[in-house]
């Protein structure tokens, strides 16, 4: 007598793939991307931002009732921030295009683009730096009037959170130049969205302080 011996499915599916974990939080999805919920780096970065976000709230609630006072003396933007805006915003770009690069395994490309990233980087503080002296050159301190000490508070506190962001920045380059980042993996999401967050912020600042 023939004996029937069934296969039993596998635990990947038809394919013999991975089956899909819903602990790792990204719905089943099987791409290595865990969701909002399921990343604990990226839930506890978005924790830290959001309470970056409620001190610079803070900051605007103030600066919004202490520019109706009678002692308000509005100040022009240096030229020099323009150009630091610039370079910040192409900074996002430059590591923007570094992640595209991971994800397609083009690891000759990364180094540049990453380098590149921390370069602008420098350039907006040391830019930052410049501001201030030619500000300090032509009279303008941190007690000169209320829209000076805003200036220099909101801009002096959000370059460093940019000192913080380049600190972790010395570290991915590490992590690039010894091949620590897998390829076809978005190892680059935490620190880029920490980095544009405060490109984000720069602008705000800016609109806040000369524009609005």
């Amino acid at each position: 007598m023939s004996t029937v011996v069934q296969d039993r499915p596998r635990a990947g599916g038809a394919h013999g793939g991975r089956p899909p974990d819903l602990a790792r939080g990204d719905g089943g999805r099987g791409d290595g991307d865990p969701g909002f919920v399921g990343d604990v780096a990226l839930f506890g970065l978005w924790a830290f931002l959001g309470t970056v976000s409620m001190l610079f709230i803070g900051f605007t609630s103030a600066y919004m009732i202490r520019r109706a006072s009678y002692d308000w003396q509005p100040m022009a933007a240096p030229s020099i921030l323009w150009w630091n805006t610039a370079a910040l915003l192409a900074s996002s770009l430059t590591l923007e295009a570094a992640r595209k690069r991971l994800r397609e395994w083009d690891l000759r490309a990364l180094f540049p683009w990453v380098a590149a990233t921390g370069f602008l980087g420098i350039l907006f503080l040391g830019g930052q730096l410049l501001a201030w002296r030619k500000l300090a050159a032509q009279g303008v301190f941190l007690a000169s009037n209320p829209h000076s000490s805003f200036f220099y508070v909101l801009t002096g506190v959000h370059g460093l959170h940019l000192v913080g962001g380049l600190a972790w920045f010395a570290v991915v380059l590490v992590q690039v130049r010894r091949l620590r980042l897998t390829p076809g993996e978005d190892g680059l999401r935490l620190f880029a969205t920490y980095w544009h967050f405060l490109a984000g912020l720069w602008v705000y600042l800016l609109f806040l302080l000369f524009v609005l």
